[in-house]
């Protein structure tokens, strides 16, 4: 299994004068020779270097402290999560997965290798506690795929110790600028390397420019969306703490946009890939719902008074929890590796790529996105006016569910508009997320509800009281009256929500 490290380093260009006396830096007691370690480095990507273009590293490397399989993720500048395997021949499976979203499949190619001679000091406190490890490394790179060059350099990396203060590294940078030693203007070795060795008719050609066109910025939209889904896959693997919501959340704006600018891409098109995200978002949600609703019944039952808790609650409500995030938890990591879903990405990709375009596309934006976004709030406030005349009960509840979809998908096609419209789509995404917010409450409320039933049913089938299920079940529907009568005002301060699109 690989072990993850989060990595916090600072990489500086350097010349013939070498490392600067850092004994001066305020905290560092001294400066500890480390000698000099040889490591050798074979990193891999696919034939279009699609690991490089996320800035991801995947790498074999010998030699040093930490020989193995190295693999790298972005997290902010200068912070990178790193997950190591053991040296092997061939990359171990569970890296694999990492980065089968990028790279399907695709075969994973040696394309850089990177010989380096490094010399390693450790900055220690008065009491011999790392602070940190600055390297000096005189840096060989070969690029392994045809037509490639070779270079070299020297570059200085400070890396800060686990769990070290950061403010440890703006302290050594201010003794490395006094010393005229400059930040490196590459985030990494491999991408210096394949800058300074690719090919010349493989160099990039100018950007593209600012969105134009109402197509420009959906497809704008899409593509964040479609980049969000491929680079928090391996976070969801991972199990990362809101990676699995935040992944739900990028495929159910994608099937809004879909939905939204149907004048602008062919629904025809764009539908059967919508069915798709469909399913993916709820493969997504199933444990997402329990989490949800296991806080939600743990903070009720917490408010609950000791005397009024009747039977092993509490135990029953986390033997639920843990059988339905055990199930959930293998399931989706199966999702992950199937066919179907990497199939989905790459419809997205040739999609985006080739996007099935409609006459309204090649217009200016304001007219189409404003006009979009407003038939979206039509459809809101139709559901909205439904769900105040009906009587409490099951069709009022799906309707205010039907209500906060809608709410949902008029936000995203704001926010895929934000940039054309400005401040009016600003304020619509506001106070959609708003309404969305309080028409969540009112669900999470139903589903509670229907957890607690299911829950009262076995409690009553193993002989135990149902007495407190039925107590938070009645909790449960005054939360949710409560919604119900704030709704009407609450709707009525946002009823002209598109005024000024």
């Amino acid at each position: 299994m690989a072990e993850t490290k989060r990595e916090i380093e600072r990489k500086y260009e350097s010349d013939e004068s070498g490392l600067p006396d850092l004994t001066g830096v305020a905290g560092v007691a001294a400066v500890v020779d480390k000698g000099v370690a040889h490591l050798d480095a074979t990193y891999y990507d696919t034939v279009d270097e699609r690991l490089a273009a996320s800035s991801v590293t995947l790498r074999r490397r010998t030699g040093g402290s930490d020989a193995g399989w190295h693999l790298k993720f972005p997290v902010a500048p200068g912070v990178r999560d790193e997950l190591h395997a053991p040296l092997s021949d061939a990359l171990p499976d569970d890296l694999a997965g990492f980065v089968r979203s990028r790279v399907r499949g695709s075969e994973l190619l040696p394309v850089v290798r990177l010989r380096s001679v490094r010399d390693v000091r450790h900055l220690v406190d008065a009491d011999g506690g790392l602070l940190a490890e600055v390297a000096v490394d005189a840096v060989h790179a070969e690029r392994l795929t045809p037509g490639g060059a070779e270079t070299q350099w020297t570059e200085i990396e400070v890396e800060l110790a686990d769990g070290g203060d950061p403010a440890v590294l703006d302290k050594v940078e201010k003794r490395l600028r006094k010393a005229g030693v400059r930040p490196s203007a590459s985030a990494s070795k491999l991408a210096r390397a394949l800058a300074e060795t690719v090919p010349a008719e493989k160099r990039p050609s100018a950007s593209a420019g600012e969105p134009v066109t109402a197509g420009d910025h959906v497809l704008a939209y899409a593509r964040t969306q479609r980049d969000a889904i491929v680079e928090l896959d391996p976070a969801v693997r991972r199990d990362a703490e809101d990676s699995v919501h935040s992944m739900r959340v990028a495929t159910r704006r994608l099937r809004s946009t879909f939905k939204s600018y149907g004048e602008v891409l062919d629904r025809a098109a764009t539908d059967p890939v919508g069915d798709e995200l469909k399913w993916l978002a709820g493969e997504l949600g199933r444990d997402r719902d329990r989490e949800v609703l296991t806080e939600r019944l743990t903070a009720a039952l917490d408010e609950v008074p000791a005397d009024l808790v009747r039977g092993p609650v509490s135990e029953r409500l986390r033997t639920w929890s843990s059988a339905e995030h055990g199930g959930a938890r293998g399931r989706l990591l199966g999702v992950l590796d199937s066919h179907r879903y990497l199939a989905l990405l790459d419809t997205l990709d040739a999609l985006i790529a080739d996007p099935p375009l409609l006459e309204a596309a090649g217009k200016k934006p304001r007219k189409v996105i404003a006009k979009a976004v407003k038939k979206d709030f039509r459809k809101v406030t139709g559901l909205v006016q439904q769900a105040r005349e009906l009587a409490p009960g099951t069709d009022r509840d799906v309707a205010i569910h039907e209500a906060r979809k809608k709410t949902k998908r008029t936000r995203y096609a704001a926010e895929a508009g934000g940039p054309a419209l400005g401040k009016p789509a600003k304020n619509l995404v506001k106070s959609m997320k708003a309404l969305q917010n309080l028409l969540g409450e009112h669900q999470d409320s139903v589903m509670a509800r229907q957890t607690l039933r299911e829950l009262s049913a076995v409690a009553h089938a193993a002989g135990e009281s149902a007495f407190t299920y039925g107590l938070l079940h009645g909790r449960e529907e005054q939360r949710a009256a409560r919604v119900e009568a704030e709704l009407p005002g609450f709707w009525d301060g946002i009823k002209d929500g598109t005024a000024g699109l």
